[in-house]
């Protein structure tokens, strides 16, 4: 029972929103503005309203990953493992040939359901960073980062802190182009300063 929930895990977290999205309008996401599949570019490309239902289904996939695995597995290793798997299928997703987006909204779904007190520690830290900066990747990053010390500090499962680091490095790998045009000036700005 246990391999059948993970299994489903990375098949929810591999359903890609925003190329669902974008397909009904007849729109290949992935030669569209950046290329990601996540809700800031489909904002970009489709509007604000399609960029909050990818928002929206994003968040829901990693979540409802969660909450089916802790319902049926209890134990919050198994739990982080289901979560693990949703977040890598939003990052690889079979439906994608194995690729896919950054996973940001998909993680703060699972964090949201497993540790809503550091997740919205967390968001506040992304909105502070995107405040600043106007950088969607900046905010992004610096939630990823901050999110683990939140668990901690939180006094959350070994688990959930120990998975909230692993997404966290991954958040910061998947960003690696957008760190090279932070340092370069040429990112592109979320927010128009």
């Amino acid at each position: 029972m246990n391999y059948l929930i993970l299994i489903l895990a990375y098949l929810l977290g591999s359903i890609p929103f925003g190329v669902v999205l974008a397909r009904a309008r007849n729109i290949n996401l992935r030669s569209e503005g950046s290329g990601n599949i996540g809700a800031t570019n489909v904002a970009r490309v489709l509007g604000r309203k399609a960029g909050l239902l990818t928002l929206l289904g994003d968040l829901a996939k990693g979540a409802v990953a969660v909450a089916i695995a802790d319902r049926w597995m209890a134990d919050p290793a198994w739990v982080a493992l289901a979560g693990l798997l949703a977040f890598l299928g939003h990052l690889y997703s079979v439906f994608l040939g194995f690729k896919g987006g950054k996973g940001v909204a998909t993680g703060l779904g699972i964090f949201l359901y497993l540790m809503p007190l550091a997740a919205a520690s967390s968001v506040a830290v992304f909105a502070v960073a995107l405040w600043g900066t106007k950088f969607v990747s900046v905010g992004s990053i610096a939630a990823a980062l901050v999110l683990p010390l939140a668990g901690i500090a939180f006094k959350m499962p070994l688990p959930y802190i120990a998975l909230s680091a692993v997404m966290g490095g991954l958040v910061v790998f998947k960003h690696r182009d957008n760190i090279e045009r932070l340092l370069a000036g040429t990112e592109s700005p979320f927010i128009k300063k």
